[in-house]
């Protein structure tokens, strides 16, 4: 089974207009003012799923600010789930800082999605006020055993679209937190993951997080996943493409090239998966 843990999708009247979204959401418009930022809807996934031979995809919107936007948003992921409801596992997406951000969560749970994310902090990175506004939602979490997805970004490095001003600190304070979560934080993790060859505390911080390979041919070495599987194991590692950035078959040559044994790329390309999220 290939589960693809990271994609995303856009209602119509977003994809067609998406200029009339960049008002008071800088972050929207700092990632997606280029045509060449792709998006997409359920059904172009749906076609892209059949011809790459992905069985089922994990899907979420944006971390908008106003609810005006991220509540229909939110209502397009339950619809694209309820219309494919084998094929995609739907997140709850939204600014976790919005006085709202907990009726909403609570409304798309309760609603049938399987968890949080990909939630982003893109302007001030994961401080302290973040982690207050996280509270709530993190319990909303524990009580339904759902995951929450983090946007996390390697902090140094090139500079691109949406790379947060996040520090190691910050998101090694962020997992201890909320030890008691179920957490997948993106885009490896932004090399937290390196740490788990510490000998004391770091391995028992990672007991619930999981790191996902969004973006991955962009930013890191095909020995990224050898490397990652020897430090802290294949079964904490999720297949994730960040679709429609790139297609699953770039991050599944990747997994080849890097040749680990198969039970390994089973688990990542989508046994780990099934069992986050109870399939």
């Amino acid at each position: 089974m290939i589960i693809d843990s990271h994609t995303h999708l856009f209602p119509p009247d977003m994809r067609r207009q998406r200029e009339r979204y960049f008002a008071n959401e800088p972050s929207f418009e700092n990632i997606y003012s280029s045509e060449k930022a792709k998006m997409v809807g359920a059904e172009t996934l749906i076609k892209a799923m059949d011809t790459c031979g992905v069985d089922r995809s994990v899907v979420f919107g944006f971390p908008w600010h106003s609810a005006e936007h991220f509540q229909p948003h939110n209502d397009y992921i339950l619809e694209a789930v309820a219309r494919f409801p084998d094929r995609l596992i739907g997140l709850c997406c939204l600014d976790a800082v919005h006085p709202r951000a907990e009726t909403e969560v609570k409304r798309c749970l309760e609603s049938g999605l399987r968890g949080v994310g990909e939630l982003a902090f893109y302007g001030q990175g994961l401080n302290q006020g973040c982690l207050d506004a996280l509270a709530p939602i993190m319990a909303l979490c524990r009580t339904y055993q759902w995951p929450l997805m983090l946007h996390v970004n390697e902090p140094i490095g090139h500079r691109y679209p949406g790379k947060a001003p996040l520090t190691l600190g910050q998101i090694h304070t962020f997992v201890t937190t909320f030890p008691d979560n179920d957490l997948v934080l993106c885009h490896w993790g932004g090399g937290l993951f390196f740490y788990g060859l510490l000998k004391k505390q770091l391995p028992e911080d990672l007991r619930r997080v999981y790191f996902d390979t969004a973006a991955s041919p962009y930013l890191y070495q095909p020995a990224v996943y050898r490397i990652a599987t020897e430090i802290v194991g294949a079964e904490k590692i999720l297949l994730g493409t960040d679709f429609p950035l790139l297609p699953v078959s770039r991050y599944l040559a990747e997994i080849e090239a890097s040749q680990l044994p198969p039970e390994a790329v089973t688990a990542i390309a989508g046994q780990n998966a099934k069992r986050l999220f109870r399939i």
